[in-house]
């Protein structure tokens, strides 16, 4: 696993999005993994500045989602669909046909989860895979007891989970079930760039970074992956800095620009 330490939560996403387009401009048709959530609103940012200032095209790409609240989905302001669109999707040159994202509101959500899950595979599987760290080490919704082998399913949510997420809901309370990609469709992606920000991520980011593959923590089974960056900001690691740098990580500390 590689660590990338940035000074700020902008630049740390600035360089996740920079990870995406120098692969998008190498390869135009790649298939992106894409992750939600507060840490990745300078990701996606960034990609829309390098489409509108810099040509960054999205026109052959297709992205793949990781996660969908169950009963929400198109139309439902507090829905990762709509997260999408709203802060990328309608500001890029994406086609809407190659956005793909777990249909919360399918009336047959396992029979969705299998739909997702063979859609990937028919695409050819994911280039690159965006992620984000939740509080509890989940990455997708891939809550502590999650099994390595698992594949795109229904799941409940921890309830720390929802009580992080609360704020996120404007009209109701945070859905209790989630669509997610397992952790074994996660790890088929041939490389994965985590971004891990703020001084609510130091504890679990440190026990991701110095406990080996446990269900307990699924985030490390990160370890098990041959091609990781971890992108962090200064304040999600400098707590425990010493420590994660005893585990002989191949770190590389960017100064403020």
């Amino acid at each position: 696993m590689r660590l990338v330490v940035f000074p700020d939560t902008q630049s740390a996403g600035r360089a996740a999005a920079r990870e995406a387009a120098g692969l998008l401009r190498s390869k135009a048709d790649v298939n992106l993994g894409f992750a939600t959530g507060h840490t990745m609103i300078p990701v996606y940012g960034e990609l829309v500045r390098l489409h509108e200032e810099a040509g960054l095209s999205f026109k052959r790409a297709r992205t793949f989602n990781l996660d969908e609240y169950v009963g929400l989905g198109r139309g439902d302001s507090d829905s990762y669909y709509e997260y999408m669109m709203h802060r990328f999707v309608e500001q890029t040159d994406l086609s809407e046909d190659w956005f793909f994202i777990p249909d919360g509101k399918a009336p047959d959500p396992e029979a969705e989860c299998e739909r997702y899950e063979r859609l990937i595979k028919e695409c050819g599987g994911i280039d690159l895979q965006l992620l984000g760290l939740g509080r509890n080490g989940h990455i997708g919704f891939n809550e502590p007891g999650s099994s390595p082998e698992s594949r795109t399913r229904v799941v409940a949510l921890a309830e720390k989970t929802r009580e992080v997420n609360e704020t996120d809901f404007r009209k109701a309370e945070p859905p209790r079930h989630a669509i997610t990609m397992g952790l074994a469709t996660i790890l088929e992606a041939r490389r994965i760039v985590m971004v891990v920000t703020g001084w609510e991520k130091a504890e679990i980011l440190k026990a991701v970074l110095t406990t080996p593959p446990t269900s307990e923590v699924p985030a490390t089974y990160l370890h098990d992956h041959p091609e990781v960056t971890l992108i962090a900001d200064r304040e999600a690691l400098e707590k425990y800095f010493q420590e994660i740098v005893s585990f002989g990580y191949e770190m590389k500390v960017t100064p403020p620009r």
